[in-house]
């Protein structure tokens, strides 16, 4: 996919993998709109990326929140036209720290599911109709090994995250041959604030840069996207280097 006057749309994009997606998405030519809960944070991840030059733009919406996914869309596709690439990275662990499931309040398991799994949901219905339509699209689920392993204390995340990889495979089965593409990414452990919060103490030092991961997946959607098949679960590790 030549992403050279894309419209992208990335959640989640105030700091970490989702700052480090906008911004490699739009040094490589894409008019990208990030999302954030927080306006100052995403005002402030966007800015110096627009003093480049870029055309970045913020806008301040919770995912999780059902009567912002329509807003959201209106107010990115009013700024950079119908949505090319929509990627979900927006995620939450719930409460800090992590809780063993008998501990889990059913208030905090929803939210995350709320953040982390519907809110997608109600995102891809509100973009991929337009997909459709266009005959083009690629919706991008930024997952995580806790999808595939289970490990003590994280059950509300990989519970979400289980429930966003096959919600990724179904969309991918139900829109065979219209052109709209789903990849589920697994961009591997790195040194973000998330990580911090739900591994205090660690050594964070071998652990990946977001900017490193972002590049290895933007050049994925430029080189090998529109070749895989939809509904595919990739490792960002495992992809070719920038």
């Amino acid at each position: 996919m030549k992403l050279v006057g894309k419209a992208v749309l990335v959640t989640g994009a105030s700091r970490g993998l989702g700052q480090a997606l906008m911004a490699t998405f739009a040094r490589r030519g894409a008019r990208v709109v990030g999302v954030a809960r927080h306006a100052g944070e995403m005002e402030a991840a966007a800015a110096p990326l627009r003093a480049e030059g870029l055309e970045v733009h913020a806008l301040a919406y919770d995912v999780g929140d059902k009567e912002s996914i329509h807003p959201l869309v209106g107010a990115a596709t009013a700024l950079v036209g119908p949505i090319d690439v929509l990627v979900h990275n927006a995620s939450t662990l719930g409460p800090t720290p992590l809780q063993v499931l008998l501990d889990t309040a059913c208030e905090d398991l929803q939210r995350v599911l709320e953040v982390n799994v519907v809110g997608p949901f109600r995102l891809t219905k509100a973009v991929a109709g337009s997909m459709v339509v266009r005959g083009q699209g690629l919706v991008l689920n930024i997952t995580s090994d806790a999808a595939v392993s289970a490990y003590p204390r994280w059950g509300a995340y990989s519970v979400s995250k289980v429930a966003l990889e096959h919600l990724g495979r179904i969309w991918a089965a139900e829109l065979e041959g219209t052109g709209v593409g789903f990849l589920n990414v697994d961009p591997g452990e790195m040194d973000t604030r998330m990580y911090r919060d739900a591994v205090p103490g660690a050594d964070y030092s071998a652990l990946g840069r977001p900017e490193a991961v972002a590049a290895r997946i933007v050049t994925l959607v430029e080189k090998r996207a529109e070749s895989l098949p939809s509904g595919s679960r990739l490792e960002a590790a495992k992809l070719e280097a920038a």
